[in-house]
């Protein structure tokens, strides 16, 4: 669990709230050292999903970026498969 303290908290509170609905992760705020209070994400807080163009269902395989790998490569090259 992170610990930070009071004033690091004040300047970056924007994006440690961010970081803390994200990841779920809780956080606890100390003032010289002495953890003060935890700041957990509100359970009923809906996660938002990003959607990819217009197909949220879609999944790219792992091997993407090696598909037809071979055959891309004989056509840069001029060359028949």
């Amino acid at each position: 669990m992170k610990m930070i303290n009071v004033h690091e908290a004040k300047t970056h509170l924007s994006r440690l709230i961010d970081e803390i609905v994200m990841f779920g992760e809780p956080l606890i705020i100390a003032k010289s050292g002495k953890p003060l209070v935890k700041v957990i994400p509100f359970d009923n807080h809906q996660k938002t999903t990003k959607r990819i163009g217009f197909a949220p269902e879609l999944s790219i395989p792992e091997d993407f970026n090696d598909m037809n790998e071979e055959e891309i490569s004989a056509l840069f090259e001029g060359k028949e498969k």
